[in-house]
């Protein structure tokens, strides 16, 4: 996937494109979750570029595979990734990657997620289990990530505790609550997932002298 029209490419915080240029530091964070969640809507309310969007229009072709149920108005879906840029305290550069629901899309998962610091897994409190998938996959690769709970109709029915027991995942995964339509909510959504990124990170070392050290 080709973004290079107008926007300079990603400079990852892991390095792996040698010394970061002076300036605003930068950084890659994928937003995930279920289908129908909110995760193009919560992408295009912070950022601070015309997002790009993948969106096709459904068609009855894909009728036995989406579940529209649950959001039956529903019109078109991601089949590709979403991006977006947004620059917190002048300091930091966000780039947001968007992932596709849909089981058959999850192929593209792997690359999308190749260079993150982390990720936003976006849940709709009316149907958690949709997120069973991809707290399993970040939670496989390693991945940081925070559970964001999105209001859907101004609702929040469940306390963070309830969707942390809901979704069986540690006390060390922060689960916060937003309204992903709402910029300064999302903004605080990607303060606490670049705070929990850094932590995890300095955690690390200490994690592997203690194991050397049991050796």
């Amino acid at each position: 996937m080709d973004f290079t029209a107008s926007e300079p490419p990603p400079v990852l915080a892991t390095g792996s494109r040698g010394a970061v240029p002076a300036g605003p530091s930068s950084a890659k964070i994928v937003v995930a979750g279920g289908f129908g969640v909110g995760k193009t809507t919560l992408i295009g309310s912070i950022s601070e570029i015309p997002p790009l969007r993948t969106e096709a229009v459904m068609t009855t072709a894909a009728q036995d595979m989406d579940d529209t149920a649950r959001v039956p108005a529903k019109r078109t879906t991601t089949v590709a990734v979403d991006f977006g840029r947004v620059t917190l305290e002048d300091s930091l550069v966000l780039y947001l990657f968007g992932t596709p629901g849909q089981d058959r899309f999850w192929f593209l998962w792997d690359d999308v997620v190749t260079g993150s610091i982390g990720a936003v897994v976006l849940a709709d409190s009316r149907r958690l289990a949709d997120s069973f998938p991809a707290v399993d996959y970040f939670e496989e690769c390693g991945v940081p990530f925070v559970v964001a709970l999105n209001a859907f109709d101004g609702r929040q029915p469940f306390s963070p505790d309830q969707v942390r027991s809901a979704l069986r995942i540690g006390d060390d995964v922060p689960v916060v609550l937003t309204d992903a339509r709402q910029r300064g909510a999302v903004r605080e959504v990607l303060i606490r997932m670049v705070e929990h990124a850094l932590e995890r990170r300095l955690a690390a070392p200490a994690s592997r002298m203690t194991a050397t050290a049991a050796l």
